[in-house]
């Protein structure tokens, strides 16, 4: 099954990094996000990655066309016959097409540039900027049983404020940190969709958290897969220093390799 991944957008929320390179391509532990996401898909069996490019999509390109020489040793040799070895040679079992599909380009429309890649097969579907501990097996066989159009899986982040209790007199009577509980259901992306998606999907403006989506819901053809578990998006550049601490101290959920 097909993975595709969402690497278009212009990330305009993490402008520190993003004005230079798509925010798929920012790094964590030396490894852009978008690599972090593929390995973990790749844990669970699934190497065959559909990359949706737009905003300097080339730098995505550029990346995995040098993949070898940005993950291993090199010897440069220019005195005898110009010469490059590469050791330690580093090997993903990894096919990956890229797709520029169009740097305004909506999500939805995105996903119909891809038609032709992903053939009239069931494909998964996420965002090029969230990772999680998501059992993805455990999301496919989900999928199977509910038989539906598209399945998502559903998070609860936890919410950044605390949460102040206020009595008759504006006296605060109580303070509490706000927990996963108290937050609603979003889509967190690691969708699964059946070919008949492309049928809710028009054209570039097609945004597929609007009527794809909407759509689907009135239909009864969408599935929500409930995570518990952890699941962070690098929205911002507070997300991105949330994440490279967990990298750094070795306490980052998603390093399943």
């Amino acid at each position: 099954m097909k993975v595709v991944i969402l690497a278009g957008g212009y990330g305009t929320r993490i402008s520190e990094e993003s004005y230079l390179k798509p925010k798929p391509m920012i790094e964590i532990g030396d490894l852009p996000i978008l690599v972090h996401i593929m390995k973990y898909y790749s844990n669970f069996g699934f190497n065959d990655f559909v990359i949706c490019c737009g905003y300097k999509g080339f730098l995505i390109k550029e990346y995995f066309s040098n993949y070898y020489l940005h993950n291993s040793d090199i010897t440069f040799d220019f005195s005898s016959q110009n010469k490059m070895t590469i050791h330690n040679n580093i090997a993903e079992p990894w096919k990956v097409t890229l797709v520029d599909t169009g740097r305004d380009t909506m999500t939805g429309g995105r996903i119909k540039r891809i038609k032709q890649y992903v053939e009239n097969e069931r494909f998964m579907v996420t965002y090029g900027d969230g990772l999680c501990d998501v059992d993805i097996n455990e999301l496919i066989e989900f999928h199977n049983i509910h038989k539906k159009t598209a399945t998502l899986t559903a998070i609860q982040p936890i919410g950044r404020f605390g949460v102040l209790n206020i009595d008759e007199k504006n006296n605060v009577s109580d303070f509490n940190e706000k927990s996963q509980e108290d937050t609603g259901w979003i889509n967190g992306g690691f969708m699964v969709f059946e070919p008949e998606i492309f049928n809710y999907l028009s054209d570039d403006s097609t945004t597929l958290e609007r009527y794809p989506l909407e759509q689907l819901t009135k239909e009864k053809q969408l599935a929500a897969y409930k995570h518990k578990g952890f699941w962070q998006c690098m929205d911002t550049q507070r997300d991105k220093l949330l994440l490279e601490t967990l990298w750094t101290k070795g306490e980052a959920p998603w390093k399943v390799w």
